[in-house]
């Protein structure tokens, strides 16, 4: 009996000292994480830290020391979707304007689209027609599909399976989103000229032209984006 119970602390002893043995200090997981995140140009997940670090790491853990250690700083670490990646704070992003190219510019169409897609993902061509109130080219899914902000989702349960659309983490990471609860409000998208005050004509044949039509349509909007 004793035998047993001294090989019981025995094995417990040498798996305490192995699992001690190949999981670094916290402050050294902290310095991997910052390395890997730093060298990353895209954002990355804690299963993908927890893979290339060494066993018995923990990175979550790490993280969450990282993420204390740059508050205040001139760069931050944030969390894109369900990644993690090193972004400048945002009152210093006018130091970067400089740096900023613009190649190219989204229609009207496509940001329609876009917001759409945004806010009633996962969401259907044909869903997005009929909230648009017009019909969507090929083309301008295809613009959105090749700068990797939109992608295709699950196909809805619906007779003909049509595919659904939703936007990558890549839109969330350009526009400085942790998820879509982030998006702007109604009001935010107007103060930036992406939305209309009163619809174009014909985009919505259903409304008048007078001021109850529009008080209606602001209602019908209110529906579609969160203030």
């Amino acid at each position: 009996m004793s035998e047993g119970m001294e090989k019981e602390e025995e094995e417990g002893k040498g798996e305490q000292e192995e699992s001690l043995f190949e999981a670094p200090p916290i402050a050294e997981q902290e310095r991997m994480v910052e390395a890997i995140l730093f060298a990353s140009a895209e954002p990355v997940t804690v299963k993908e830290l927890n893979d290339r670090m060494p066993h018995g790491a923990d990175a979550a853990e790490a993280l969450v020391h990282l993420r204390k250690r740059y508050e205040g700083r001139g760069v931050r670490v944030v969390k894109v979707g369900d990644a993690w990646a090193i972004r400048t704070a945002p009152d210093l992003g006018f130091l970067m304007q400089k740096e900023t190219v613009e190649t190219r510019k989204l229609s009207r169409a496509a940001i329609e689209t876009l917001a759409i897609i945004a806010y009633h993902q996962p969401v259907t061509r044909a869903e997005i027609e009929e909230i648009r109130g017009v019909s969507v080219s090929r083309g301008t899914v295809d613009l959105l599909l090749d700068m990797e902000w939109i992608r295709f989702g699950r196909r809805k349960m619906t007779p003909g399976r049509p595919v659904t659309f939703v936007v990558t983490q890549s839109f969330m990471d350009h526009f400085g989103l942790e998820s879509a609860r982030d998006l702007p409000g109604l009001k935010e998208l107007r103060a930036a000229g992406l939305l209309e005050s009163r619809p174009p004509p014909g985009a919505m044949p259903q409304l008048g032209e007078g001021e109850d039509d529009e008080d209606e349509a602001a209602e019908g909007q209110s529906e579609l984006f969160e203030d």
